[in-house]
């Protein structure tokens, strides 16, 4: 139950003066719902200005409130097309024009009549040889009234939001603060001489406080860390099991290649965890190719070795498919019965496959969520596979982990590199194991950058290519904007691509964008994965797991559009067998420098995890903690540089309180309570409970 102290920060942002029907939209567009996030809205920057005497004083460009009696209003010679301008004189005599544009002029005429003193304040600047303020930012009778604006916040609006709405609904927010108890550590919050919650957030809102917006960003990361926490000390309270294997299944492995040191290494750590009765999580991350699958199915076989079962969870049924052929063949020397559960498996196939989990006969099981559902019981669930981690929340692991008579071990994979200073922030649950080396034998992809004006020679390339019997993938850009729709001109210009191809290829193409039917997705997938279909032009839906070594080649339009790390991982998809493989990365004429570094380095360098730390450099880590586990939100006050600065301090923290200070029972536990509701770290807090 949320303490009822923060009742007034979640209560609608209806209730706040002003919000009505109308003003729900733009707001629910920039995420403001409840009181709290209207209350953590903060400015993107402040304005700051200087009162002057008269605008001998100011310079050109400068933020100024100076006091000026208009003289004339002059209406544009068509109304409606030109500026109206009202002249008006400083008390030495100098005259500024005052520039408004289209419906604008109304307010200009109500608010400057002639003769009248007024105190303005706006942007000096100069037109011709005339100074002019340009639609005056505030216009007032009383010098008093602009005191308070020397130093003006401006916040991200959406469209039908105004600064001065935004400001007085974030006024009404921080009227409503209540006091709450502190959580930050004693010896930390005096050493940097923060503010308390209620007056940081007051302050963030007056001015660029760096002490209130480090302390805001720092109740972030302790929310979340300490929540991570509590999910490690939830699962090492656990009844496990110990799974030791005898190496016997492992012993008939027949694989065609030597195993790279990261992954004996990776297996050992992961044995060693097995071996505890307190339940593994651990996160295994690699680099496109690096050979997790392996890893995978070693683990899995040391459960299966010790009389329990295993079961892989992947995010698609594409993968799913993929992961199931792949062990089903690795496995097969062994003798473990592989099984593949997703939501296609219907009547007899699926009665099958229940009875096969109940009795034991199916020693590891492959699948999509299905394999969650309440129907779906096994003998002696010993350890559970998570395959690309990110897409599944903390709520979902927990509903798989209750599936074992007692709880099994967590391994999660992702093929996402994550940079040192975040993998804190994403996974701080978890203990890490990292695959930084490639098995011998794959060959580097050989990446080229290409002018979109070439499309047409590299049209011409694709076709030689696919005459030699390969296969190929060309990956058109398709942005999200804000609200999660995608820019329409990207579908056209992506169905444009695949219409051109077509024409040229006929049924040798195929398209997958995530706007298609799944059925029609997984048709089409299914197509270029048998090697009926020779082209798949695709969105990024492709960008993690599909895997058909007989693609050797990738395009990838308006490279300059995607992050690093998605190109790395789009690169990924080819250089799969043992042909060599090319990556053309197609460039607009205008890049940025940005852009010119980020495919410079993709042309350097694959080494995924150096790419993802050159990336966060590059473009800060927005797009890096967007890709969180689904159901838990990014950073939304904690900036890189703040992650980087305050995570380790904060983690420190949050451990501390766990251990020295008697975990959330004690007088700053309580407090911290608090702060896991205010972030809505709240199933931390059902962990304790066993909920």
């Amino acid at each position: 139950m949320r303490p009822e102290v923060l009742n007034p920060l979640f209560a609608e942002v209806r209730d706040l003066d002003g919000v009505g029907p109308k003003l729900m939209k733009p707001l629910e567009k920039l995420g403001l719902t409840r009181v709290k996030d209207v209350a953590y809205h903060l400015p993107e920057r402040f304005v700051t200005r200087r009162a002057i005497a008269n605008l001998d004083e100011g310079g050109e460009g400068e933020q100024v409130i100076v006091a000026l009696t208009p003289t004339e209003h002059r209406a544009a010679r068509n109304p409606g097309r030109g500026p109206y301008r009202v002249l008006a004189q400083d008390e030495a005599g100098n005259i500024c024009a005052l520039t408004y544009f289209g419906r604008a002029s109304y307010t200009a005429r109500k608010q400057l009549p002639v003769g009248e003193k007024r105190w303005v304040a706006g942007r000096l600047d100069r037109y011709g040889d005339m100074l002019q303020i340009v639609h005056p930012d505030h216009i007032e009778k009383d010098s008093a009234a602009h005191m308070g604006r020397l130093v003006e916040p401006v916040y991200a609006l959406s469209e039908g939001l105004t600064q001065p709405r935004i400001a007085s609904l974030a006024s009404q927010a921080l009227e409503r603060l209540p006091e709450l108890p502190e959580w930050i550590e004693p010896g930390q919050f005096e050493h940097e001489g923060w503010p308390t919650w209620r007056d940081a957030l007051h302050l963030s809102h007056k001015d660029r406080s760096e002490g209130a917006r480090d302390r805001l960003a720092y109740d972030e990361l302790l929310a979340n860390s300490l929540a991570l926490l509590l999910v490690k000390a939830d699962s090492r309270r656990r009844k496990g099991q110990a799974l030791a294997g005898d190496g016997s299944l492992r012993a008939k492995l027949d694989l065609p290649f030597e195993m790279t040191g990261a992954q004996k290494r990776s297996i050992s750590e992961i044995e060693g965890d097995l071996q505890q009765e307190a339940p593994m999580l651990r996160l295994l991350q690699g680099d496109v190719g690096a050979g997790k699958t392996v890893v995978a199915l070693a683990a899995m076989l040391i459960a299966v070795e010790a009389g329990k079962q295993a079961a892989l969870l992947a995010p698609t049924e594409i993968l799913a498919r993929q992961h199931f052929e792949t062990l089903r063949k690795m496995a097969a020397p062994t003798g473990a019965e592989v099984a593949l559960l997703t939501g296609r498996a219907k009547g007899r196939e699926r009665e099958g496959i229940l009875m096969g989990l109940i009795d034991g006969s199916i020693d590891i099981l492959v699948g999509t969520h299905a394999i969650f559902q309440d129907t779906v019981s096994y003998k002696d669930l010993g350890l559970v596979v998570v395959d690309e981690q990110h897409r599944f929340g903390v709520a979902q692991r927990l509903a798989l982990a209750a599936k074992g008579k007692r709880a099994p071990h967590t391994l999660a994979m992702t093929a996402t590199p994550i940079p040192r200073s975040l993998t804190l922030a994403q996974y701080g649950e978890m203990d890490v194991s990292r695959l930084d080396e490639l098995p011998p034998g794959r060959q580097a992809i050989e990446t080229l950058v290409v002018s979109q004006d070439r499309a047409e020679d590299v049209i011409a390339g694709v076709q030689r290519h696919l005459a030699t019997g390969q296969q190929a993938y060309w990956v058109c850009p398709m942005v999200r904007e804000m609200n999660g729709a995608f820019q329409a001109s990207d579908i056209a210009a992506a169905e444009a691509r695949y219409a051109e191809l077509r024409e040229r290829f006929g049924d040798d193409v195929v398209m997958v964008h995530g706007q298609l039917k799944p059925e029609e997705k997984d048709a089409n997938m299914e197509r270029f994965a048998s090697g009926e279909a020779k082209l798949l032009v695709a969105t990024t839906v492709i960008e993690v797991g599909v895997d058909v070594p007989s693609s050797t080649l990738m395009v990838i339009e308006q490279a300059e559009r995607f992050g690093l790390a998605q190109l790395h991982q789009l690169r990924g998809r080819v250089g799969r067998g043992s042909e060599k493989s090319r990556c053309l990365l197609l460039r607009g004429s205008e890049l940025s420098e940005t852009a010119q570094k980020r495919l410079a380095l993709m042309r350097e360098t694959q080494d995924g995890f150096r790419i993802a730390e050159e990336d966060l450099e590059l473009r800060g880590g927005g797009e890096l903690l967007g890709t969180r586990q689904s159901g838990e939100a990014a950073f939304r006050i904690a900036d890189l540089d703040q992650v980087q600065r305050l995570l380790p301090v904060a983690h420190g923290d949050a451990r501390l309180l766990m251990d020295r200070d008697g975990g959330l029972t004690s007088e700053r536990g309580e407090a911290a309570r608090q702060l896991l509701y205010l972030f809505e770290r709240d199933w931390g807090v059902q962990l304790l409970r066993g909920g």
